[in-house]
């Protein structure tokens, strides 16, 4: 404790609260007096007393149902037992209640002393567990994201660093390794915070809507426009504009990205009135965007304008020493939805879960970690609750027809690309158009 505790003196005996009273003072303690068992919750409920000196037989109420309500009240406040009765029934009664310790009487105030010491140096040892218990917890988490490793711990870092500016901040890694969590966290620590945070997914949108997604429209614009709309860049004015898998995007869309982020105002479509907004910009993305700027895919000065600050995500296969931590934040979070009562990760599942190589990275963990719950019935996951997306489908189980296998495998690639449709339509080596023809003609939903 970094002050003199305070003090409370609970006796009956007028004679005894004014030398313990004398002899406290004497010694720097602040101290309050109470005459009985009601008088002392009273003041307990009014202040807080950290150390309570307690008769045990007082008229009235009691030491030791005094000492349950004084527990009640405050349940961190320590309390000596002073007694002239001293047995071992009482002693240990007392203790039970949650009494620190006892004192018989008649004692001197060498005694008092080196009690009171003890308390103090007992409640700075607690202290320090709390805050040492907290600094571990911070140390393995950061807002929502979790990870000890050094990869991770460099990360949270450059969080800290990085949020309190107005910085545009580029988010690079693997699909699923939580590049929009990093981007809450750097908007939630920022002075914007307060303000809306804005995502857009790029590579989910076609050119036209991500333009009319990003900028607005006028009424009448285009065949559909039957109203004004705003877009994400004006929804995110004084905020923050998250563009997800900015890689993603048309060149065209590349250059009214450009001239929005250097003039800081933009027109909504079918309008020539410039708005002004003040937005900062994250962007994420899972492709490499240096060598699309050597395909003539990116422009490289919009390239240079995200790329203030860099922030690199490595994938769940690199830093695997996260897993554990990963699973058992993923087990509370689905236990709390589902409603369940939070299980154990077996170890031989726990080595399951290790040694895989997630290529899906986290949101794959969470997802199997899901499905083990949803499906196994046990008081822990088993390894048997665990079968990995990647296990390819016994023989028997595969569909007879062509078209029945194309939509399998249409579903399977654009739910591992997080409904991603360039990425999806990428992996499948057909265009955006193609693939958004099959979504609609195998009638594919999302989930």
């Amino acid at each position: 404790m970094s002050k003199m505790p305070r003090i409370l003196v609970v006796d009956d005996e007028e004679a005894m609260r004014e030398s313990l009273n004398d002899w406290l003072k004497e010694d720097g303690y602040e101290v309050g007096l109470a005459a009985g068992g009601q008088e002392a919750i009273d003041m307990v409920r009014d202040e807080p007393w950290e150390i309570i000196l307690l008769d045990l037989k007082m008229p009235g109420m009691n030491g030791l149902e005094t000492l349950k309500h004084l527990k009640e009240v405050r349940p961190d406040a320590e309390i000596l037992m002073m007694t002239a009765y001293a047995t071992v029934d009482t002693a240990v009664q007392a203790m039970k209640e949650g009494a620190f310790d006892y004192l018989v009487k008649p004692f001197d105030p060498d005694e008092v002393e080196i009690l009171i010491k003890k308390i103090v140096k007992h409640k700075e040892l607690i202290l320090e567990n709390i805050l040492l218990r907290k600094k571990l917890e911070e140390r393995e988490q950061f807002d929502e994201i979790i990870g000890k490793s050094d990869a991770m711990q460099q990360i949270f870092e450059l969080i800290e660093r990085v949020a309190p500016t107005d910085s545009t901040v580029l988010i690079t890694g693997e699909s699923g390794t939580g590049k929009e969590m990093i981007a809450q966290a750097i908007h939630g620590n920022s002075g914007r915070c307060y303000m809306p945070l804005i995502a857009v997914s790029c590579g989910a949108l076609p050119e036209s809507l991500l333009e009319s997604e990003l900028f607005g429209y006028e009424k009448g614009a285009f065949t559909g426009a039957e109203h004004t709309k705003r877009g994400r860049f004006e929804m995110a004015h004084k905020g923050t504009l998250f563009l997800d898998e900015i890689g993603d995007i048309s060149l065209k869309t590349q250059v009214d990205l450009l001239r929005v982020l250097q003039q800081k105002e933009f027109s909504r479509l079918g309008s020539e009135e410039s708005i002004e907004v003040d937005v900062r910009i994250l962007a994420a993305t899972n492709r490499d965007l240096e060598k699309a700027i050597i395909e003539n895919r990116f422009r490289k000065d919009l390239f240079y304008r995200l790329n203030v600050i860099s922030i690199h995500v490595p994938p769940l296969r690199e830093r695997k020493e996260d897993i554990p931590l990963l699973a058992k934040a993923s087990v509370r979070k689905c236990c709390l939805e589902l409603n369940k009562d939070e299980v154990n990760i077996a170890p031989s599942a726990m080595k399951l879960l290790v040694d895989y190589d997630w290529p899906g990275n986290v949101r794959e963990l969470e997802n199997i970690i899901e499905r083990a719950l949803v499906i196994g019935g046990g008081k822990e996951i088993a390894a048997t609750d665990i079968p990995f997306r990647g296990r390819e489908p016994m023989r028997g189980q595969l569909p007879k027809s062509l078209k029945s296998m194309e939509k399998i495998h249409i579903e399977r690639v654009i739910e591992e690309a997080d409904w991603n449709i360039s990425r999806a339509a990428r992996e499948l080596d057909i265009d955006r158009q193609t693939l958004y023809n099959k979504i609609e003609k195998y009638e594919i939903k999302r989930g």
